[in-house]
């Protein structure tokens, strides 16, 4: 759902030394994408985009107006914005940094334009969801490769076991990237046809 912005308060770039924790809320909100839908996400928008942060495991923060971005029912995004009974920190790099390894912008700060349009960010994830993702799962389910329970799994395959019944592969959001959308086929081919992962 998107909500009228509040107007954005002054905000300045952060120290030149290290990572520094600032609290989301209060000069912007942040939307968590998660890798397997972030860098389409980035082609997507192109030159809409405002500044993004990539932490170490290629998850993306755009920066949004305080409150254009309230809620979020799409799978591997997360609204981070200021809740009434907590606090939610953002890691936010030097300016200076724009490349890995570690936490950096992606897309670098410009003078005057570190706001992404939350209903642009919107549209351009419910479209990738839709057409390059796939359905959505029905609840939690575990992750073929860490074999760890996931609230948002991604399809990655169909298991075939000849005879007898197979069954749809998930993994965590962390390890779709191993199978590019691409490639998802079935992972394990029936008795006697040969092939396989």
């Amino acid at each position: 759902m998107i909500a009228e912005p509040e107007p954005p308060q002054p905000w300045t770039p952060p120290n030149t030394k290290d990572v520094e924790l600032l609290p989301v809320g209060r000069w912007w909100d942040a939307v968590r994408v998660a890798p397997p839908v972030a860098a389409r996400a980035l082609g997507a928008l192109g030159e809409a985009s405002g500044a993004v942060i990539q932490d170490t495991y290629g998850t993306l923060y755009w920066l949004v107006a305080v409150g254009s971005a309230r809620t979020s029912h799409l799978r591997h995004v997360r609204v981070l914005t200021a809740l009434a009974d907590e606090s939610t920190y953002l890691g936010v790099p030097p300016a200076s940094w724009t490349e890995g390894p570690g936490p950096h912008w992606r897309v670098p700060l410009t003078d005057g334009r570190h706001l992404t349009d939350a209903h642009a960010l919107w549209t351009a994830l419910t479209e990738i969801l839709r057409d390059e993702i796939g359905r959505a799962p029905e609840g939690r389910q575990l992750c073929y490769r860490c074999q760890l329970p996931t609230d948002e799994p991604v399809i990655v395959g169909e298991e075939h076991g000849g005879s007898i019944g197979g069954g749809t592969i998930y993994v965590c959001p962390q390890h779709a990237a191993y199978y590019p959308a691409h490639l998802r086929i079935p992972l394990i081919p029936a008795r006697g046809q040969g092939g396989g992962i």
